[in-house]
């Protein structure tokens, strides 16, 4: 950090001469580092085609209204009132799709979850529900671009070009990013900016000039925009990133202390851009803040900031491995990464991570991406919102990069057994096929160590958010249902979205005779509806999966992958 450095030069792919498999890697990697950016194109498209596929199968996850509302707010009344606990950039976003076919807030806000009925009523009007729904879930793809771009632009500046497209290919063929890729939330505009922010930071630091304080500047305020985690995250991971400088490098203090105070006026700068985008994003707003007798710019901004800290103080209720937890699981994050991620990333994110630690000149650059999701998944573990692995999808960038290191590495080995080779192949195609096989339920895709009820680790936006209630309702005309007993916090308009019969009242103790729909979110999760009261009292779908199998018990049909659909005949 002392003297300014020059870009960082690539690292080298030599691949020993040898006339069996060894030529054919070396060939392949030579195409890659050839071809790398048409490539890289062909994987987003390949990519974003798979994700726009997915908009009209399934209804809005739970989530997704209130997002939607509060973004309509924005450009509607230019307020931004209904809720601050998430920045507007993604908000603004999902709503500009409606907004422009005409998509207008209805009312003021009513009901026991207003944001939430605010933006049913969006998806509703006009009686074009799966278009303003794909409208709003089609603003979330640049975000997703945004990423693809910063994980292939990480790997070729500070890697080669062929791992930074072999990263990208690994990043964009993952489910989890896929899914969270395709829905109208805060997440994948989190992801974006947050890798774009301590990408550019890192080069602002080895080359400081003002066009790159600039990028940091403007990547930092977007993040800020994208969702307030960040403001945890980034911090967390610059200083993981660091501290693993100051201990592999060694610098000299001297020559710190110089380059410090040389990028301090360049700093000054990137803070006042990022500052100027955060105010536009909140339309130049001026007002009194919470915490003192001031006015400020952005006042929003500060109880969004506050809103998120009592959340997360009040905590809220999760679910892991079968326990309901108000307060978080420590290691809630790290069980949802090695069932919600593909096996073969996972040995290649491995041996990835068993390059970054060793002290070799080749790979010197490795323990960045290393500390930058090891960082974010550390922080993850004092959280007390475990809802899901989206919360912490940045990790999946620099996970990506590692796995990429580890793949060329294998792909080059000077190892004259074919059979390396070989099951590198079947590894590919392992990770690939999963991929392909689980379209289009991303958002619920477990791996083989989740078994055949993954409910029994994982539920919420992990495993049902709401989202197959458009199959439930197909299914219940199929059967000519006339009616069904069914509990859920989505707010929808069960009859008049997805043809529903009448809905009954749900007896969490005692099945109804007829048809029974249980959602595994309501059911682990929120105990049928009796949250934390009654803890005593037993629930019926629990005995009903127990006894699977044993003569004249009903068996369940799964619908899609997070409801349960039984059928219990008269008596």
């Amino acid at each position: 950090m002392g003297k300014k450095k020059t870009a960082a030069k690539p690292q080298e792919i030599r691949v020993p001469a040898h006339p069996a498999g060894l030529k054919v890697s070396a060939g392949i990697l030579e195409r890659l580092e050839r071809h790398s950016f048409a490539i890289a194109i062909a994987l987003v498209l390949v990519a974003s085609a798979r994700i726009a596929a997915t908009y009209t199968v399934f209804n809005h996850t739970f989530d997704e209204p209130a997002h939607i509302a509060c973004g309509m707010e924005w450009l509607d009344k230019g307020t931004y009132t209904l809720e601050p606990q998430h920045p507007p950039l993604a908000r603004v976003a999902v709503a500009l799709g409606p907004y422009l076919v005409g998509s207008r807030t209805l009312g003021p806000p009513h009901g026991k979850s207003p944001i939430f009925t605010a933006g049913q009523e969006i998806l509703d009007s006009g009686h074009h529900y799966d278009l303003t729904l794909a409208l709003a879930r089609l603003a979330v793809l640049p975000f997703f671009w945004v990423a693809c771009a910063v994980v292939y632009g990480w790997g070729k500046r500070y890697f080669s070009a062929a791992i930074g497209v072999l990263a990208l290919a690994l990043f964009s063929f993952l489910p989890p990013v896929l899914a969270h890729a395709g829905l109208a939330t805060t997440d994948m505009a989190l992801t974006a900016f947050l890798g774009a922010s301590f990408l550019s930071g890192m080069i602002w630091l080895e080359e400081p000039t003002r066009a790159h304080a600039l990028w940091f500047g403007a990547a930092t305020g977007l993040v800020i925009l994208s969702k307030f985690s960040c403001l945890v995250y980034l911090p967390a991971a610059a200083g993981a990133g660091l501290l693993w400088y100051f201990v592999a490098e060694r610098p000299a203090m001297s020559g710190l202390t110089r380059g410090l105070a040389g990028r301090l006026a360049q700093l000054g700068m990137a803070v006042l851009v990022a500052c100027l985008i955060v105010w536009a994003g909140y339309r130049f707003s001026f007002g009194k803040v919470y915490f003192a007798n001031l006015h400020l710019p952005a006042p929003e901004l500060y109880a969004g900031i506050k809103q998120v800290m009592d959340h997360n103080a009040e905590g809220h209720t999760g679910y892991l491995l079968g326990v309901r937890r108000t307060t978080g699981f420590w290691y809630f994050y790290e069980v949802a990464l090695a069932v919600k991620t593909p096996l073969a990333f996972l040995f290649l994110m491995g041996f990835g991570i068993v390059l970054a630690c060793r002290k070799q000149a080749s790979l010197r650059r490795l323990y960045v991406p290393l500390a930058f999701s090891a960082a974010i998944l550390l922080v993850g573990a004092f959280s007390h919102i475990n809802i899901g692995i989206r919360h912490v999808l940045p990790i999946y960038m620099g996970f990506s990069l590692l796995a990429a290191v580890a793949l060329v590495r294998l792909l080059a080995s000077g190892d004259t057994r074919r059979w390396i080779h070989g099951a590198l192949a079947v590894l590919l195609l392992w990770f690939a096929g999963s991929s392909l096989l689980s379209h289009p339920d991303y958002l619920p895709y477990f791996n083989e160590l989740a078994g055949s009820q993954p409910e029994k680790i994982l539920v919420d936006s992990d495993l049902d958010w709401g989202q197959d209630l458009k199959r439930l309702g197909a299914r219940l005309r199929e059967v000519n249902a006339p009616s069904v007993a069914f509990v859920i916090s989505l707010v929808a308009d069960l009859p008049g979205e997805f043809g529903f019969p009448p809905v009954r009242g749900f007896r969490p103790s005692v099945p109804d005779r007829g048809w029974n729909a249980v959602s595994v979110s309501m059911w682990k999760e929120q105990r049928l509806g009796l949250g934390d009261t009654y803890l005593d009292a037993p629930l019926w779908p629990d005995r009903a999966m127990e006894l699977q199998g044993q003569p004249g018990v009903p068996q369940p049909e799964r619908i899609g992958k997070s409801i349960l659909l039984w059928y219990f005949p008269p008596k």
